[in-house]
């Protein structure tokens, strides 16, 4: 352990050092790249001698078990002692497991409704405002790429941009099946009903790691739409972009300007084609799916909400909370980080 700590001091010094490089200084994506390093540096470095702390204390603490009189504190400090140890191992574990090199991407969401009819469509509008609530709460930026809406308010489809700090990291196990249980405005008869949406969640992919030939889109303008067919302008301004080569097709019309819907449209669609490429890579190398909590898999039911008992339960994690109002405002940590510490123990226990 402490050949370990070493290393990783003198890795943390050869950083400090790059700080002062005027060379290194003037490149802004390297010195993010760097503090983010020394960041990670300083918490295992913090960790590895908190540990060695303790296990000098182990040490200490066991040689006063051979005084009977200081016996039995000795036995219960060592319990302590060791309680402790074993959980600065497992917190050096979880932080030494590889990045996933996607997590400080920002994403393309898309939310669409399924099952329920107008019912889902309203739904989808719910999930929309809560990661809005959700993004607004971490200071991050939203952006509508394309929506579709019904004449209720709710949502055939809507497309969004999420942009700020490990944005990818807290909200990638949101792709999937979501089920809502409720009665709905529109029943008169009252009667609980469930319907769907789903949801995916895609980083966004940068114009040097997705490089699209023109001559492989064909380009289509129409006229926006509003609510229940009616036109929402005159003009062509609506896009719709489709890559020959994989046939995904990305469309944008919520901009009045047709150059800002094809800015959208290809980036919607260069995140899409960066998926499809990933999750080809994935099955080429036999990636299992089990190493992660369910991410990617639009077929898969997620999560339900049924609101007669205040109640969320991801089904993936066994996770159930009776604050569901709260969550629908936007409160998402508490649930995100249950998510994100099972995936930490499902990559752990395939270390063993």
């Amino acid at each position: 352990m402490s050949n370990r700590l070493n290393l990783l001091k003198k890795e943390y010094q050869e950083l400090q050092k790059k700080l002062t490089d005027p060379a290194i200084i003037s490149q802004v994506s390297e010195l993010q790249k760097i503090t983010q390093k020394i960041k990670e540096l300083e918490t295992l470095i913090s960790l590895y001698e908190d540990l060695s702390k303790t296990e000098k204390e182990i040490k200490a603490t066991s040689s006063v078990l051979k005084d009977p009189e200081m016996e039995k504190l000795a036995q219960e400090e060592l319990q302590k002692l060791n309680k402790k140890k074993e959980s600065l191992e497992k917190k050096i574990k979880i932080a030494e497991l590889p990045p996933d090199p996607e997590d400080k991407k920002n994403i393309i969401m898309e939310i669409r409704a399924g099952a329920g009819g107008e019912e889902a469509a309203l739904f989808a509008a719910d999930l929309f405002r809560m990661y809005s609530r959700y993004a607004e709460k971490k200071n991050w930026k939203v952006e509508i790429m394309n929506s579709n809406r019904t004449g209720l308010g709710g949502f055939k489809e809507i497309i969004l941009g999420i942009s700020g700090k490990n944005v990818y990291q807290k909200l990638k196990y949101e792709s999937g099946v979501h089920r809502v249980q409720r009665i709905p405005e529109t029943e008169s008869s009252g009667r609980l009903h469930t319907s769907t949406a789903t949801v995916a969640v895609l980083p966004e992919a940068e114009e040097i790691e997705i490089k699209i030939d023109p001559a492989d889109l064909k380009i289509e303008t129409f006229r926006s739409s509003a609510p229940g067919g009616q036109h929402a302008n005159v003009t062509d301004s609506a896009v719709r972009i489709t890559h020959l080569p994989t046939g995904l097709v990305a469309s944008c019309q919520d901009e009045k300007s047709q150059f800002k819907n094809k800015e959208k449209a290809l980036k919607i669609l260069r995140s899409r084609i960066l998926a499809q490429k990933q999750e080809e890579e994935r099955k080429k190398r036999g990636e299992a799916r089990r190493i992660q909590i369910g991410t990617g898999e639009r077929s898969e039911k997620i999560r339900t909400y049924n609101f007669p008992q205040n109640r969320i339960t991801d089904h993936r994690i066994g996770y159930s909370a009776y604050d569901l109002e709260s969550i629908m405002d936007g409160h998402l940590d508490r649930l995100l980080g249950q998510l994100i510490k099972a995936d930490q123990e499902k990559k752990l226990a395939l270390l063993k």
